[in-house]
């Protein structure tokens, strides 16, 4: 003890705010009583004059001088009783308990032995560290579960990474898409307005005399008979069923380079006079086919025309024409007009100027077309909108809009002429 005294009194001579003191079982080796107070008189010296210090210590009273002084704080390393070894996991906030009793249970001390030496503590302090033990526990595991709650934000920070990652390559794409929308929109623009000024220039040619329109006729020849190569070659690629015969007035046909149907009204050797809606064509016969030899009802999609297929007069300059084949010459018309209005016409009438007005808007390469029916009975309505459905040169329709008449007009988008 007075060794461990002179040490003592040697470390409080230098020790200042720089140093760290670490004291093992300070005021040991005499009266505990004695010892903790000249323990807690040396602390609270160190403590004033702002001296760092460690220090290790069984006596209850110090443990309660750290808990009741600021400045000072208590800490413990666990304990294993299974192993009787220390986890060195460091508690810091709880002092330690003592386990005395409990190791020398653990190391065979009999247990008569023991209980005495229980009996012999004050029961509050046999509660007190009872309690403290429960603390411990708890701490643990509030510790454990303070763990899995970090990972768990953690994981949830990192998920919130990704999916704002995610998120921006979406909206990237989204853009991407909307520029690459927006740029082929500018484009089949300038293609309009390109062919609008081209048929402006054909309408001013049209007014000069025959020989300038004769002149165009020739062009417009001329670039029939280059794009109709690959509808020959492709012609020629279609498989055909057995024939039943030779074909008939009054048989549906259809004609493969206008891929439209009609009826053959006249046989003139080797060519057909057909009835296509309003129009009349002659074609050669090698140019038509019986309907039922593909279908003779036919789905939507297979309305729909691709850009070869379409009549080679209307992927001109000059597809807001419209174009019949009669005495192997054309005639050159003008557009029908956005809108139809069938209003105040009987149904009958009404649809034969509906038929006319859907062969001629389809041969403007019209995209799509108003039929203004009105609202009435809607009676006039339905009869208008059964003979869209199925038409050859309908895609679909659709009810107007409201800015447009609603119920009393009928959209119709056309087959891509």
């Amino acid at each position: 003890f007075s060794g461990h005294i002179t040490n003592i009194v040697h470390i409080l001579k230098k020790a200042d705010r720089r140093a760290l003191v670490i004291l093992d079982e300070l005021g040991a080796g005499t009266d505990p009583q004695e010892g903790s107070a000249l323990a807690r008189a040396i602390l609270s010296h160190l403590l004033e004059r702002g001296v760092t210090t460690f220090v290790a210590t069984h006596y209850p009273e110090l443990k309660t001088f750290a808990h009741s002084t600021p400045g000072v704080v208590n800490a413990s390393l666990e304990f294993d009783l299974q192993t009787l070894r220390p986890t060195y996991h460091l508690t810091i906030g709880l002092p330690g308990r003592s386990n005395a009793l409990a190791i020398a249970q653990r190391l065979g001390l009999p247990e008569a032995v023991v209980a005495a030496a229980r009996s012999e503590i004050n029961p509050d302090d046999l509660r007190a560290d009872k309690l403290l033990g429960d603390i411990h526990r708890q701490r643990k595991i509030a510790f454990k579960e303070s763990e899995k709650a970090e990972k768990a934000r953690t994981e949830a920070r990192r998920l919130e990474r990704e999916l704002s990652a995610r998120l921006e390559k979406i909206e990237e794409e989204r853009q991407s898409v909307l520029e690459q929308a927006r740029a082929e929109g500018e484009l089949e623009v300038e293609i309009v307005k390109a062919q609008l000024e081209t048929l402006k220039d054909e309408l001013k040619k049209a007014r000069q005399p025959l020989e300038a329109v004769k002149a165009i006729e020739e062009q417009v020849e001329l670039v029939e008979e280059k794009i109709q190569e690959p509808v020959k070659s492709r012609k020629s690629k279609v498989t055909r069923r057995p024939s039943r015969g030779p074909l008939k007035v009054g048989e549906r046909v259809r004609l493969m380079n206008l891929n439209a149907v009609g009826v053959i009204a006249a046989l003139s050797g080797d060519e057909a006079e057909v009835q296509a809606g309003a129009l009349k064509i002659r074609v050669r016969l090698e140019g038509i086919q019986r309907l039922d030899f593909d279908e003779q009802v036919q789905s939507p999609k297979s309305k729909v025309q691709s850009p070869e297929s379409r009549p080679s007069i209307l992927r001109q300059p000059f597809d807001k024409f419209r174009v019949t084949a009669q005495d192997n010459a054309f005639d050159l018309r003008p557009s029908p007009g956005l809108e139809l209005d069938l209003r105040g016409q009987k149904a009958e009438d009404a649809l034969s100027m509906l038929e006319d007005y859907l062969d001629r808007a389809f041969l403007a390469g019209m995209p799509f077309v108003r039929i203004i029916h009105g609202k009435g009975t809607g009676k006039l309505r339905q009869e208008v909108r059964a003979a869209l459905k199925g038409h050859p040169h309908v895609k679909s329709f659709e009810e107007g809009g409201e800015n447009e008449g609603g119920a009393g007009v009928t959209v119709a988008i056309l087959v891509a002429g």
